[in-house]
This record gives C-alpha cells, sequence and structure tokens, in this order.
C-alpha cells in the first residue's frame, strides 16, 4: 500500500443496510442525511442505519472519518458498533474510483458471515463518497482470497443482493452454474458463481434471480431483462415451474430465442433435483414465447448451445432471504 499507515483501533464490520432500508428497527423514520452508517442489533440478526453529517470535507479526510465511525460505541441499547474490537486497517489508499484496505491479521480470523457483512457494510459505507466506486480489500498486503483460493478483488454495492433486517444466523454457500448470452447472441457461456446465502432461500429461487441479475464476467450479456420480477419458482417430482411477469417479453431480439429459453432451463437444471422446465408469463402457459417455443411446454437440458471452451468463475456475497412470497 502506497500511503502511510491511518490505523483504526477495534476495526470489524458486520451491516446489510447501509443505504437500503429504514430505521424501523429502532423506532425511527430515515431522514434524509448525506451520509449513512451502520450499525448491527445485539443479537447480530439484522442491521440499523442511522444518518451521518459529515465533518470533514475533502476525501481524504470523509473516508478517515467514515472508517472511525464505523469503529465507534453507540450511545443506545438498540445496536452497537459494526465494528468491534480486533481488527484494524494498517493501512488505505485511493487508486482511480478504488479505495484499496489493508486489514491486520485478525481479519482473517472472523466467520465467514460475519466477514461477509463486514465486507458489505465497508463497501456500502464508503463508495457512498463521490470518487469511490469500489473498495479492494487486502490483508497483511496480500489480496484477500475466498473460498475457491482466488482473489475476492474489487467489490461494488452490485456484488451484493441485500435484505435489511432478516437473520443472519442461517447462511451459507453454494455453487450454482449460470446460463448467459454470449456477445453475439448466439450461443451460451456458463458462468460459475459461489454464492452465500440465507438457507430459507430455495436454490431454484436463488438461480433465477441470479440469472435476472445478469452476468458478471464482461464476456456475457444477460438473457432475462434486469426488470423481469420473478412472481414464484416451485418444483414438483423433478419439474420446474418458473412464472414470470410480463417484463420477461421486452426482450433483446439480438438475442436468439433459444439462447434465452436455454439459458433459463440449463440454469435450473444444473441443479440435482431438477429434470425439466415449464416457463409461464402471469401464471399463463398458452400461445409460444416468441415464435417457436411453446410455453406450455416442459423443456430439458440442451447443452448444444453453450460455447466451447467460454466459462468464468466469479463470486457474488449473496445476504438475501426472499423465501417469504
Amino acid at each position: 500500500m502506497k500511503k502511510s499507515a491511518r490505523r483504526i483501533t477495534g476495526l470489524f464490520c458486520i451491516s446489510v443496510c447501509l443505504l437500503a432500508g429504514s430505521l424501523s428497527a429502532c423506532g425511527s423514520k430515515k431522514k434524509d442525511y448525506p451520509y449513512y452508517i451502520s450499525y448491527v442489533d445485539n443479537e447480530q440478526t439484522q442491521t440499523i442505519q442511522s444518518g451521518y453529517e459529515p465533518k470533514h470535507a475533502s476525501v481524504d479526510g470523509l473516508i478517515q472519518e467514515l472508517l472511525d465511525r464505523l469503529g465507534t460505541d453507540t450511545d443506545t441499547v438498540d445496536y452497537v458498533k459494526a465494528i468491534p474490537e480486533g481488527v484494524s486497517i494498517e493501512s488505505w489508499e485511493v487508486e482511480q474510483d478504488c479505495l484499496y484496505l489493508n486489514f491486520n491479521s485478525f481479519y482473517d480470523k472472523m466467520e465467514p458471515v460475519t466477514e461477509i457483512l463486514c465486507r458489505l457494510a465497508i463497501v456500502k459505507t464508503m463508495t457512498q463518497i463521490e470518487g469511490i466506486e469500489s473498495v479492494s480489500f487486502y490483508v497483511k498486503g496480500k489480496p484477500l482470497k475466498d473460498s475457491r483460493d482466488e482473489d475476492v478483488g474489487a467489490m461494488t454495492i452490485d456484488s451484493f443482493v441485500e435484505n435489511p433486517g432478516e437473520q443472519i444466523n442461517s447462511y451459507q454457500n453454494a455453487t450454482i452454474n449460470l446460463y448467459f448470452a454470449n456477445e453475439a447472441g448466439d450461443g451460451l457461456i456458463r458462468e460459475t458463481q459461489e454464492v452465500y446465502y440465507n438457507s430459507n432461500i430455495s436454490m431454484e429461487k436463488l438461480v433465477m434471480e441470479h440469472l435476472i441479475s445478469g452476468p458478471k464476467s464482461k464476456e456475457a450479456q444477460g438473457t432475462i431483462p434486469k426488470e423481469t420480477k420473478l412472481i414464484n419458482v416451485a418444483v414438483v417430482d423433478g419439474s420446474c415451474y418458473v412464472n414470470l411477469d410480463e417484463n420477461f417479453k421486452n426482450q433483446n431480439y439480438e438475442i436468439l430465442e433459444s439462447v434465452v429459453i436455454y439459458s433459463i432451463v440449463n440454469s435450473l437444471t444444473s441443479l440435482d433435483h431438477i429434470d425439466r422446465v415449464q416457463i409461464s408469463i402471469n401464471g399463463d402457459t398458452s400461445g409460444k414465447y416468441r415464435d417457436d417455443f411453446e410455453l406450455s411446454q416442459m423443456y430439458e437440458k440442451d447443452y448444444s448451445y453453450v460455447s466451447a471452451g467460454k466459462s468464468r468463475a466469479v463470486v457474488v456475497e449473496d445476504v438475501k432471504d426472499t423465501a417469504k412470497e
């Protein structure tokens, strides 16, 4: 790291709703503030955000001030600071639009869920600052590694899917295979994602939500319009029924219709308990998708559309519980 050390006493983090969410957990309405700081309830089951008026105007001063606030004790019994004792930042620097944070060795001693939420809170806090688009994490000068022993890399707010106020005690991780369109729109690219998620959400729903969110690699493009809402998804005896809203029809016609269909089918059938998929729009299975694909039909996996040698492995920390319908 290039800048001189800026040490924060007791830097530690666990937060999920810095910007999105409300102060309902502490009985207050959200007000407009220039910045928000995340706190954690005493049982560590949800996060609470609080508006903040910074004292510094310069970027360097603001960065240091927000990092300090994340590790400052609170004066209420309703929630505690998001950064407890033990973990500290030994140095930080900004290059282009990325904030690089170098932690002490205690960072690696955090429990997996705590560490994931720690990253989330820091990213959400620090990317509020104009000119800071991402945060990169280091431990004792070395890039932070994920469970696959790959560099986590720079993280943005889009790296996380969040659900403020939900229980976090049942979080776990899984590896899912998603199929997105190639750049030409005439084939599929498999993207492997390691996701961290609440175990209350079904795997098929997890797959569909990440599929709608789109790919993380530049070589691929999403097949489902991002404004599409997943109404519901259910599996019965190996058959998966996916119900999407009318925004699914707002397709990019430069992507072949077969690529769109098998993007969904191949992604879902990559799960062991799914053999076939039926797609409906607002619950309606009559008619066709575009020209050739009957909505009433069950479709099985077909890897003939997958571009040979095209695959990516990325990590997405998913802390969203969408099990409630």
